[in-house]
């Protein structure tokens, strides 16, 4: 089959394509014929492997290859049909029309993908393409992981500073739902697309430091490697929630202090991406209460403009290779 492949780490000139052998499914495993598959920051870090966040660089580099990578076909949050099932397999008829994550297996930049069928798959929305509902699962599950612990409350007041990516647009238009009052953090270039998704106030992170905001906030979420951990607390309600989706040692171990000295709470907590979380957007997506954002689409043989568009940062919304394939 044909797949976008990398055999070494470096810039986006490292992706080229390849013929690489067709996967056929084990025992309780599904085939997938991939229609979509979203290009994330985390795709273009594992491709240099260099990460916003230092602390975890090692034990991925012995999970995913010291020198050179173990899988070289990259993608994990993908929308295809199944068209092959294995032994024992009943949750997934062939002709389903699917979407979600493919975990540490990546290998979305393919044609087909055989993963088990316990992993985070759901039916796609019938009102979404394969590359909308390829662009969900990444920033739709940690925004609704990110959104359920901290409780929202309609009136309350949160903060979202870097809104303009995967996780925090949808971290706005969930936190909306829940009725809150919004406020976002971003390039001024993306005050439109944020204001348009549901944002109360734009902040442009260049002109107005969030933490001059007169209002103390109830909830805030960081989606930024930088800032300082205290102008994030001092930001909050007397009872407010900081929640950091990409936290520095020093922001842990500072959350331990806030947490034995205030009624503040400071919380790291990574995404588990289940099953029903994914089925709650899937019927949050099928009724329009939220919506997919994509940003633009490449085919397989663009992956490097694809690459190359993300690390940009100039994107509103989701990087989504399409198959030959697809629609």
């Amino acid at each position: 089959m044909k797949a976008v492949v990398y055999h070494q780490y470096g810039p986006p000139s490292v992706l080229h394509s390849a013929d690489v052998a067709e996967p056929r499914p084990d025992k309780g495993e599904i085939r997938i014929r991939l229609h979509a598959c979203e290009v994330t920051k985390g795709d273009c870090e594992l491709r240099r492997f260099r990460f916003a966040v230092k602390w975890f660089t090692v034990p991925l580099r012995l999970v995913l290859g010291v020198r050179k990578p173990r899988r070289p076909v990259l993608g994990g949050y993908v929308a295809g049909v199944v068209d092959e099932i294995g032994e024992g397999v009943s949750g997934f008829n062939v002709g389903d029309e699917v979407f979600g994550s493919t975990q540490l297996r990546l290998g979305g930049y393919g044609e087909y993908v055989c993963v088990p069928e316990s992993y985070t798959l759901v039916p796609k929305p019938e009102n979404l393409s394969f590359a909308e509902a390829a662009s969900v699962p990444l920033g739709g599950l940690n925004a609704l992981h990110f959104m359920t612990l901290a409780d929202v409350q309609p009136g309350q007041r949160v903060l979202i500073n870097g809104a303009g990516g995967s996780i925090g647009s949808y971290a706005l238009q969930i936190a909306k739902l829940k009725g809150a009052h919004v406020t976002v953090v971003d390039a001024k270039h993306k005050a439109a697309f944020l204001q348009a998704l549901g944002a109360d106030v734009f902040l442009d992170y260049r002109d107005t430091p969030f933490y001059q905001v007169c209002e103390p906030f109830d909830v805030i979420l960081n989606m930024v490697a930088q800032g300082r951990f205290r102008h994030f607390i001092d930001a909050l309600t007397p009872t407010g929630r900081y929640l950091m989706a990409n936290p520095r040692i020093s922001d842990m171990l500072n959350a331990l202090r806030v947490k034995w000295f205030s009624r503040r709470r400071a919380i790291f907590s990574f995404a588990g991406e289940t099953i029903a979380e994914l089925r709650q957007l899937s019927q949050w997506l099928a009724s329009g209460q939220i919506r997919p954002v994509v940003d633009r689409t490449f085919s397989l043989d663009e992956a490097v403009l694809a690459h190359q568009r993300v690390e940009a940062e100039d994107r509103l919304g989701a990087v989504v290779l399409v198959h030959s394939s697809s629609e």
